[in-house]
């Protein structure tokens, strides 16, 4: 089975681990689609790691993850990618990206492509209950994990700068 996930990927976190791992147990062959920096430019308010790095980091996690798996990690200009024009079974989506993969079927029924199955992920939860997100992490208010980061004696967010990882 084929299947086709997408994303930014810019701090990897617990729920990019949940979506990863659940693409990797209903496929045989993964495909990842990963924003370009002209797209992150377009769409992303929090700084984003450059491409090269959040692929290397990416493949590190894969390959640490899910060793010997077949995969292979493109790099998308849209939040489409090859999903609407390349031959996959199944997309793997977060709730927040669902609205997406139903536009993606859409567009696929349009190509004469037979739609993906969806399956969505449950969100994976910060400490607050609140999902986990690269942008809460790039604001410092939790870590990869969802644990909350100590703040100052001001009471003011500690600031964690934006460098390799």
């Amino acid at each position: 089975m084929k299947i086709v996930i997408g994303g930014t990927f810019s701090r990897i976190h617990f729920g990019h681990i949940k979506l990863l791992t659940k693409a990797f147990e209903m496929g045989d062959k993964v495909c990842i689609g990963l924003t370009s920096d002209s797209y992150v430019k377009k769409h992303k308010i929090v700084p984003v790691y450059p491409y090269s790095i959040r692929k290397k980091n990416l493949v590190k996690v894969i390959n640490e993850m899910r060793p010997g798996k077949k995969y292979s990690i493109v790099m998308i200009d849209d939040k489409y990618g090859p999903s609407v024009s390349q031959d996959f079974d199944m997309i793997v989506v977060s709730p927040e990206t669902k609205p997406t993969a139903i536009n993606i079927n859409s567009i696929r029924r349009k190509n004469g492509l037979k739609p993906l199955r969806i399956v969505t992920i449950r969100r994976v939860l910060a400490y607050d209950g609140n999902p986990i997100s690269s942008t809460r992490i790039s604001k410092g208010e939790i870590d990869s994990s969802g644990k909350k980061i100590s703040r100052e004696k001001s009471g003011t967010k500690t600031h964690r700068p934006l460098a390799k990882p």
